[in-house]
C-alpha cells in the first residue's frame, strides 16, 4: 500500500472522485500545512490557520499508479487558480500535491510539467508540490460527505 495526499478545493468532491478508482483502498479527508495542533474545520475555514483541505489516499500501486492518480487530480479541478476552486475561495482550497518521498516528488514534478506543456489549460498551473507534513483528519461528519448525504 502507498499513500498520496492531494488538495484540490473542497475535500468532499475530491474524496468522491478518488474513492471510485479501482486500486484505491481507503480515503480520509483532513488538513495539512498549518500552524496549530488538531485544527477543526471551523478553524481551517477561516483561512487563517495555514491549513489546506486535503485528501489522504491509500492505494495499491499494482492496480493504480501514483501517476494515474495524478492524471485524475489534474482533471477534477482547475490547477491554474490560486487559493480557490469555483465558489470556494481561500487559502484552504489551494491546489497542492504533498509528496512522501523523492520518487513521488519526481513523478509529481514531471506530471505537472507534462500537463503545463500540453496547454490543456490556457494558463500556467499554480499547483504547489511540497513535502508531506502532519495530517489531521477532519471531523467524522466530513468523511465521505457526498455518500452520506446521497449526493453521489
Amino acid at each position: 500500500m502507498e499513500i498520496a495526499i492531494f488538495g484540490a478545493g473542497c475535500f468532499w468532491g475530491i474524496q468522491s472522485s478518488f474513492a471510485k478508482i479501482n486500486g484505491v483502498n481507503k480515503t480520509i479527508v483532513g488538513f495539512m500545512g498549518g500552524n496549530i495542533i488538531n485544527p477543526t474545520y471551523e478553524q481551517v475555514s477561516t483561512g487563517k490557520t495555514g491549513y489546506i483541505e486535503v485528501l489522504k489516499i491509500w492505494f495499491n500501486p499494482n492496480i493504480v499508479t501514483y501517476n494515474e492518480l495524478l492524471n485524475v487530480f489534474w482533471k477534477i479541478h482547475d490547477p491554474t487558480q490560486i487559493n480557490r476552486q469555483g465558489f470556494d475561495i481561500g487559502s484552504q482550497y489551494k491546489s497542492i500535491i504533498f509528496y512522501h518521498n523523492t520518487k513521488q516528488k519526481k513523478i509529481a514534478e514531471e506530471s505537472k510539467k507534462r500537463v503545463n506543456d500540453s496547454k490543456y489549460y490556457n494558463k500556467q498551473i499554480v499547483t504547489v508540490i511540497k513535502k508531506t507534513l502532519t495530517f489531521y483528519p477532519a471531523e467524522e461528519y466530513h468523511q465521505n460527505y457526498f455518500k452520506k448525504n446521497g449526493i453521489q
